[in-house]
């Protein structure tokens, strides 16, 4: 049985249980049994290197005490490694271990004064904060467990395949609640714009809405392919010290600090905070990120309180976060957030005030057009991609026109051939029929940023009044005589 089918069978089995209740339900509990199974493969595999560390001076000691280790409480075995249905718990006795044991021993690990905030201790009682165990039965969840001790997270491939799968998950939790902003951005955008990008070692990478941490995980991964040429420091600081964001709703907070630990980020520096609520004018250059992607909600409205904390400002979360994302850009550094279009071209001061201190102050060297129906089926709105840098006023921009062949549907998704152009024009900032460059001048005469391909642009024949009053009586007199024809062929009948 191949890992999807057996997270489908898990799927199928809490279906059944009284205390799941939809799609958000299996996720959130097929995800933390997950990774305590996980936990459970990194633990073992630190302590098979204890030998090296012990060599190196540096002796591992593991997270979780001896009794809360998945092979003992989960899955315990006999000598010869077949299942120990003899200590194994199920029923009441395993949900009652697991309720009122396992998940306080957990929740722990973020209260304890001596946790370091960025040890992996610390951020496992992050995660079990703000989770709960919802299966009702034992005997469901004594089901699940046997389906996942057959996993094993110390193969890269099966991991790598766990990656994709949890994907999946978060994708149909997106589906089934309308959480498109919280828990998934389409992984072929994603992946484009962190190709043109390209992350380097020792650029730390921020997302402050960061839902499932789609760009950061796609980050780290474009990191992680020349891991052969890094060295154990540039490692270290890749898994400690440079992916950062904030994520306002705690489940998508607790999806996300777990994908990034499953995809191999040891140490994810994932903070649950409003990223609103921080004044922009406190933001100094130590606080500042090399690297800025982002596709933060929009459509939402801030009250009046969460506005002053902005120069501009409005109640429109996707301006706002606009303007957080300007103030926290690195000076050299390189930014590229997914707003709706309505960013670029509404005409209100706030709006067209925002534009022009990005023109003027940024150099927005990129616009990306995307198609309609990128986020079907949850917002039809029409987006774009900016790319901008704190490196001086722009001189010009580059825009691309994204045009699938066939219209984006549900079925028919953003795919990466539908972006393989950009992504190879982008440096090269070619015109063709769908690329075409903007001086800057022309933009700042009504500070209007949408896409308005010149191939497309029609010449207007501007005739003088008496040419067109000539046309209009011709028109006329042809429309008169018609109606002569018609009432002849009326009046023989």
């Amino acid at each position: 049985m191949s890992l999807q089918q057996k997270i489908d069978r898990i799927t199928d089995i809490l279906r059944r249980d009284d205390g799941i209740s939809g799609a958000m339900h299996y996720t959130e509990q097929t995800s933390w049994i997950l990774f305590l199974k996980f936990l459970d493969d990194y633990e073992a595999e630190k302590a098979e290197k204890a030998d090296e560390a012990i060599l190196s001076g540096i002796d591992y000691i593991p997270v979780l005490d001896e009794e809360y280790r998945w092979s003992n409480w989960a899955c315990p075995k006999t000598p010869d490694g077949k299942p120990d249905i003899q200590k194994a718990r199920t029923g009441d006795d395993l949900r009652e271990y697991v309720n009122g044991e396992l998940f306080p021993y957990l929740k722990g690990f973020r209260n304890d004064s001596q946790a370091d905030p960025g040890s992996f201790r610390y951020k496992i009682g992050a995660i079990f904060e703000y989770l709960d165990n919802k299966i009702a039965s034992g005997h469901t969840l004594r089901e699940v467990l046997d389906i996942i001790d057959t996993l094993n997270f110390q193969s890269e491939t099966e991991l790598f395949e766990l990656s994709q799968v949890y994907e999946g998950l978060l994708q149909n939790m997106g589906d089934a609640g309308g959480y498109a902003g919280e828990f998934y951005t389409p992984r072929s955008l994603i992946r484009a714009i962190v190709q043109v990008i390209d992350p380097q070692p020792g650029q730390s990478v921020y997302d402050a809405a960061a839902g499932s941490c789609g760009f950061l995980i796609e980050a780290f991964e474009h990191l992680k392919a020349g891991r052969q040429q890094l060295t154990t420091s540039q490692w270290d600081q890749i898994q400690q010290q440079t992916f950062y964001g904030y994520e306002k709703t705690t489940l998508a907070y607790v999806m996300g600090m777990m994908n990034m630990i499953l995809h191999g980020i040891e140490s994810p520096n994932l903070y649950r905070q409003n990223t609103l609520t921080q004044n922009i004018r406190d933001i100094q250059e130590k606080d500042r990120f090399d690297l800025i992607l982002a596709n933060p909600p929009f459509g939402g409205k801030e009250k009046a309180q969460i506005q002053q904390n902005f120069p501009i400002q409005s109640n429109a979360t996707e301006l706002l976060f606009l303007q957080h994302f300007m103030k926290s850009l690195k000076s050299g550094g390189k930014a590229a957030i997914v707003v709706p279009e309505g960013v670029l071209f509404q005409t209100n001061s706030a709006f067209t005030q925002v534009r022009q201190e990005l023109l003027e102050h940024f150099n927005l060297h990129t616009i990306l057009s995307l198609p309609a129906g990128v986020f079907l089926p949850y917002s039809g709105v029409k987006t774009n991609v900016i790319f901008f840098e704190r490196s001086g006023g722009t001189t010009e921009t580059w825009f691309y026109e994204c045009e699938p062949e066939q219209k984006l549907t549900k079925n028919k998704p953003l795919n990466d051939g539908h972006l393989a152009e950009f992504v190879e024009l982008y440096a090269l900032r070619t015109t063709t029929d769908h690329s075409w460059t903007v001086p800057v001048d022309k933009l700042k005469e009504d500070y209007d940023l949408s896409a308005k391909n010149p191939a497309k642009q029609t010449e207007v024949e501007h005739l003088p009044p008496r040419k067109i009053l000539e046309l209009i009586q011709e028109k006329e007199a042809a429309v008169t005589n018609l109606l002569g024809e018609i009432d002849e062929l009326l009046g023989e009948q």
